[in-house]
């Protein structure tokens, strides 16, 4: 992300009323004075700073856990967040339902020219909070500046590197039956936030993402009863029924949910009844779907909600035999539903 050129300009980037041209990503002075100016006061960090085509990383003494992510969210700025934070917690949330400790990530920016700087100011800023809360440092980057009219303003793709846990077992195959399965809070808050400023829906209560970076909830259950948890998840795309639909198929076991036991916000209900759209389906951004041993499950519920991410938590059904590998729901007027995957884009751009 950085480069060797003299310090120095004859003027400097105007970020206020400035907008994104094709030279701040054609390799020359420009794309390095909007690196320098703008990124790097954000996010510069030493590694950063070395200014070669790749970083060279010290060793770490575990197994490495890798992963990769693209954010395409519209609106890019949304009630609790916008595309900068939700890029960093994604990556970090990724390695973190993966029993791992975030370390490091690198990210790419796929810019439209014309796209203003302030805006671009506020999403590196936004950036770098993110990486400084969940204690991750941006080690490489790269820019790319599209034509007007080729693109959506900022389109960022983050890749993500961390520790896995030393007893770390965790595995989507890993459900057994008789596992329970916990929800660490209320679901379909993020897609909702978003769903409700493109609507232009008010509400007494506005809608917020839950988007938040889970490594520190995630150690901490893994403290508790590590060797018990068969597998972590978060919910995004598809939200909890592909969540579920996911481990029912890679563990060949069915699902039971408890529909009373699942929580949901009145706001956000409210929307999805008024936008006709099932909350199960729905992307949250803050929140993760455990599965563990039965005898583990009462510790891990109150380690998830002694933590602030998981006030909410609850124990919303349990893993089924069932050569189908169906998924279940439990309904609140006493009968039975599938639950099956998304068909379809429901809510497309939401992550």
């Amino acid at each position: 992300m950085s480069g060797q050129v003299k310090a120095g300009y004859a003027r400097a980037l105007d970020i206020r009323r400035g907008r994104v041209d094709l030279s701040h990503g054609g390799g020359g002075r420009a794309m390095v004075q909007l690196v320098r100016e703008l990124f790097a006061r954000h996010l510069g960090n030493t590694w950063l700073e070395q200014g070669n085509d790749g970083t060279v990383l010290p060793p770490i003494s575990g197994r490495l856990v890798l992963t990769t992510d693209s954010h395409v969210v519209a609106p890019l700025f949304f009630p609790g967040g916008d595309i900068g934070s939700l890029a960093v917690h994604g990556t970090v949330n990724d390695l973190a339902v993966m029993g791992a400790r975030p370390l490091w990530l690198t990210a790419g920016f796929i810019l439209e020219e014309g796209f203003p700087l302030g805006d671009l100011d506020r999403i590196a800023a936004s950036m770098a909070r993110a990486c400084a809360a969940a204690g991750v440092l941006l080690v490489a980057g790269d820019t790319k500046v599209v034509e007007h009219g080729k693109g959506d303003g900022v389109f960022i793709t983050t890749t993500g590197v961390g520790e896995a846990h030393p007893h770390c077992t965790l595995s989507g195959s890993a459900a057994r039956p008789g596992d329970v399965v916990l929800l660490s809070g209320t679901l379909g808050d993020h897609g909702m936030a978003i769903m409700s400023q493109r609507e232009n829906l008010g509400f007494d209560t506005p809608i917020e993402s839950d988007s938040a970076a889970l490594h520190g909830l995630t150690a901490q259950l893994m403290a508790c009863a590590g060797a018990d948890i068969r597998l972590m998840r978060d919910p995004t795309r598809g939200g909890l029924a592909a969540t579920m639909n996911e481990i029912a198929d890679q563990s060949g076991v069915g699902v039971l949910l408890d529909e009373a036991a699942i929580p949901l916000r009145p706001e956000v209900a409210a929307a999805c009844e008024l936008l006709g759209l099932d909350p199960l389906n729905v992307a949250n951004e803050g929140k993760l779907v455990l599965v563990c041993a039965e005898q583990a499950a009462t510790a891990l519920l109150a380690t998830m909600r002694a933590h602030p991410l998981g006030r909410a938590a609850a124990r919303i059904g349990g893993i089924t035999t069932d050569a189908n590998h169906f998924v279940q729901m439990r309904t609140q007027l006493g009968g039975c539903r599938m639950v099956d995957w998304l068909s379809g884009e429901q809510l497309p751009r939401i992550c």
